[in-house]
């Protein structure tokens, strides 16, 4: 199930890109602009087909992304059909068409989860609490120390911990975080049964916990240990109802000024000279497979939210005055006119190209980061 979940959750990601591009194509389309290529992925080319209305549609081996190649991309150009030759509204439609598209997907995505089960991911979430019902809370496990009972008798990340208590005796239910600590802590030094739930099947795993003597000498050290070894995270499921619209309007505003928020703590210690700090606050293509890799054992409701939340950071990414992405082509166009000046296509293509290799230098250090960290 795991492995299924995994993939519609790369297929969902694809076709974020596949939504927004759409926006570029219809909204193009509409204002008179000829879209000349359909491109998922960046070139070289891997696959290709020229449809009987000229447009070509293809596949390209770098999978970073997508593009709508439109007739006259460069505001300079003035041939019938093109895009220089698009009036400003036009042009500015066009190019937050694909925000609009993304912003539609996770609203949707989020409404749907809203409605089903929406994972709580996000401290003091925003929800309506009148009718907000909560469907689950599993005790998850995030981290295994090492050496620890809990590694010695195998127990996995992400294993579900259902209960725990004394072998041959009544098991007790750990249904939050809190509780755990103080159920091993009365059981410690003792043989214990821990009951776990893992890829849908529960299973009973015994071990020894570490005694008192022993978990209070390691707290006057640097490497202070735990009875079973494990720390605790809850994964909560809550359902709305006739508030689940509501639900996901507050939850975008919320994320995206936490997604701001990020931003400038990156930006602030990429310039202070913190390239550590900054790597932590964002992630890329291999950051977000390991995240979909990880949700998978969580189940649907967690890959339709991490899709959902992507699909809005692609929407502020490119509202934002980045150049080379919507918003700073957007920002560049509105700027040269607001200057009165004629945008030539050798500076448009500088001012864009500058920003695409900037981008992909960010990209792989990025991915690097992002390597070294879940692998």
């Amino acid at each position: 199930m795991s492995v299924l979940l995994l993939i519609l959750g790369l297929v969902l990601f694809v076709s974020l890109v596949v939504v927004h591009e759409f926006g570029h194509f219809i909204v193009a389309r509409r204002n008179g602009v000829t879209v000349e290529e359909f491109g998922i992925g960046f070139p070289p080319r891997a696959w290709s087909k020229q449809l009987k209305s000229g447009l070509l549609l293809t596949v390209n081996w770098l999978p970073l992304g997508g593009f709508v190649r439109l007739k006259g991309e460069h505001d300079a150009d003035k041939s019938p059909g093109s895009y220089g030759r698009a009036n400003l509204w036009a042009k500015t439609k066009i190019m937050l068409a694909g925000v609009a598209m993304n912003l539609l997907a996770a609203f949707v995505l989020l409404t749907v989860l809203a409605w089903v089960g929406m994972p709580q991911l996000v401290d003091n979430q925003y929800t309506i609490n009148r009718d907000t019902k909560v469907l689950q809370n599993q005790v998850l496990i995030s981290f295994i120390e090492s050496g620890s009972p809990a590694e010695k008798a195998g127990l996995q990340l992400h294993d579900q911990i259902v209960g725990i208590g004394e072998t041959g005796h009544q098991t007790q239910k750990v249904t939050d975080q809190a509780q755990l600590p103080k159920v091993t802590q009365s059981l410690a030094g003792r043989s214990v049964q821990v009951v776990i739930r893992r890829d849908g099947v529960t299973k009973t795993i015994r071990t020894t916990l570490r005694s008192s003597q022993v978990v209070a000498a390691s707290k006057k050290t640097n490497d202070p240990k735990g009875y079973l070894g494990v720390s605790p995270t809850e994964y909560r499921l809550q359902r709305s109802t006739w508030s689940a619209p509501v639900v996901a309007i507050g939850l975008m505003v919320q994320i995206t000024i936490l997604t701001l928020q990020g931003l400038g703590h990156a930006l602030g210690a990429l310039f202070t000279g913190h390239a550590a700090q900054a790597g932590a606050q964002v992630t890329g293509p291999i950051g977000i497979f390991a995240l979909l890799q990880t949700g998978s054992v969580l189940g649907y409701q967690f890959i339709l939210m991490i899709v959902a939340i992507i699909s809005l950071a692609l929407a502020i990414m490119n509202a934002l005055p980045i150049p080379a992405l919507d918003g700073g082509r957007l920002f560049v166009t509105w700027l040269y006119r607001g200057l009165r000046r004629p945008l030539s296509q050798r500076t448009e293509e500088w001012i864009h190209g500058t920003g695409f290799m900037v981008l992909m230098v960010l990209v792989v250090l990025i991915s690097i980061v992002d390597f070294r960290r879940y692998f």
